[in-house]
């Protein structure tokens, strides 16, 4: 049973970093100009050798950005306080129950992962410059798509854990 507690907490603090790291760096988007510096863009900056904030970024015309934004750091959260109830409810809850509150709040931060990726899938053209356009996704897209399944998992695991001696 420790073990299977050791891979469940290691799995969790897993997916937690890459959506920390998925959210926070910048590279959701990738331009390799021709002859220049390659420049990243993600969710708050546009980055080569210096960073500028993303253009029109407060308007309504970046609504999709300002969705994967919240929703991405919504997830973190999310993620960040199942594994604080875990814990909460590994010291609380009687032998053979299971860990459904956990569970769901884990399950919605996969359902918050899974909008961020799918909305900046669809609209990324909307919301970069027109010569930020022609690049293509950067690692911290792909490590929001790999956390949606691990935290998707994860919430899939705590719902059919059941505490034991």
């Amino acid at each position: 049973m420790l073990i299977i507690l050791a891979f469940i907490l290691l799995f969790h603090m897993a997916a937690a970093v890459l959506l920390f790291v998925a959210t926070v760096h910048n590279a959701w988007w990738v331009v390799s100009p021709a002859g220049r510096d390659v420049i990243y863009a993600d969710l708050w900056y546009s980055c080569n050798s210096t960073c500028y904030p993303v253009e029109n970024s407060h308007t309504a015309q970046a609504a999709y950005l300002q969705t994967v934004q919240a929703t991405m750091i919504l997830a973190t959260i999310l993620c960040c306080v199942s594994f604080f109830i875990f814990i909460l409810q590994l010291f609380r809850l009687q032998q053979g129950d299971r860990f459904v509150f956990t569970a769901i709040i884990e399950l919605l931060a996969s359902v918050c992962v899974l909008v961020a990726a799918s909305v900046y899938t669809a609209q990324n053209e909307s919301f970069h410059t027109p010569s930020l356009q022609d690049g293509s996704f950067g690692s911290s897209y792909i490590l929001a798509w790999v956390s949606f399944p691990m935290t998707l998992v994860s919430g899939l695991m705590y719902l059919v854990l059941r505490k034991r001696k």
